[in-house]
């Protein structure tokens, strides 16, 4: 990846941050972009770089709805990340414009920019709520998912290639569950509030993240969605790691909140492939032609397949996230939250 360039949109987020030091820290890739509106995150991590690593990396303000900055942005540039969107599930329903302005129509302007500065590969993020989805974020990230997917039929003839990658909750981000929780205990709560003891939901690290990000890169054919295999957790056990001994108060589950999560859904199993390491949904409507893990001898997923949070094989107990959160997880601000 020498003498190639890599532009994460979002990129002063924690995903954006943490794909830079990937980079930084392998050397790979000789220029990249962080493409993000917030001028003052710009400044705080030019702040934190050293002079060598200045020299590698690119600071451009810019907004995923307006196109002519998007193909300023993309001149030259090999690799196009997706990080950016508007996550938080409440203020999506209460500004619902908003939402649909960023999540929907950016990923149109994404694929529109990239197609036209001739970038080789777009990989778009997205997360367990755009499956089945039950409130406004969901929805947006389903168009979205389905906007990068088709892309690679509108960028036909071209060399331009579009993926997703879906995955669940990073452990311990902003505004989610645990630093919540922590709060609470830190301030002497007796109790812990839990909307449904059965609940349970996908948690990956943001490191997990990144890496699984980047190591689709070299897999992507165009029009996959790649689902890493990551564990469950009960939030039950969340709490036990958290407090062992914390009693718990139901409170129910709030709106636009599902008792579990699912990443694939028995109809796409039929054209889903198990690599191992992670799930491969590939396009549903052939536009293109291309089937290319099943044609490789990939194993599909057998009829009646649903990956969800509650029929997980893998699951994280009480002791594996306090081992977690004792590296560091826990300073972690991720892509989806709720």
């Amino acid at each position: 990846m020498q003498n190639r360039s890599i532009l994460i949109t979002g990129g002063t987020g924690s995903f954006g941050r943490q794909l830079m030091r990937y980079c930084l820290d392998r050397r790979e890739y000789s220029r990249i972009i962080l493409f993000a509106r917030g001028e003052f995150s710009h400044f705080e991590i030019q702040n934190a770089l050293t002079a060598e690593e200045l020299e590698r990396v690119r600071f451009f303000i810019g907004d995923v709805r307006d196109i002519d900055r998007l193909l300023m942005a993309f001149r030259g540039v090999d690799v196009v990340v997706h990080a950016a969107a508007q996550k938080q599930v409440p203020l999506a329903e209460y500004n619902p414009f908003e939402c649909i302005h960023t999540n929907v129509i950016g990923a149109e302007n994404v694929v529109q920019a990239a197609i036209r500065s001739g970038v080789s590969k777009v990989v778009a993020l997205s997360t367990d709520k755009a499956v089945n989805p039950i409130n406004l974020y969901g929805a947006s990230k389903l168009a979205s998912d389905k906007i990068f997917v088709a892309a690679n039929a509108l960028g036909a003839g071209t060399d331009t290639r579009f993926s997703v990658v879906r995955y669940g909750n990073v452990l311990g981000s902003r505004g989610s569950v645990i630093p919540y929780f922590r709060q609470l205990i830190a301030k002497g709560a007796k109790t812990l509030p839990v909307t449904d003891p059965r609940m349970t939901r996908f948690w990956i690290t943001l490191e997990e993240a990144v890496a699984f990000t980047m190591s689709c890169l070299p897999l992507m054919r165009g029009g996959e969605i790649f689902v890493p295999k990551i564990p469950s957790m009960r939030i039950t056990d969340l709490v036990e790691a958290l407090s062992p001994g914390m009693q718990t108060e139901v409170i129910g589950i709030r709106p636009g909140e599902k008792l579990h999560e699912v990443m694939i859904t028995e109809h796409s199993a039929r054209h889903t492939v198990d690599m191992n390491d992670r799930y491969v949904i590939e396009p549903e409507w052939e536009f293109w032609g291309r089937r290319a893990f099943a044609k490789e001898g990939w194993d599909v997923t057998p009829e009646g397949f649903a990956y969800s949070s509650d029929n997980n094989s893998h699951w994280l107990t009480s002791e594996d996230l306090r081992s977690i959160l004792t590296r560091g997880s826990d300073d972690m601000d991720g892509q989806d939250v709720q």
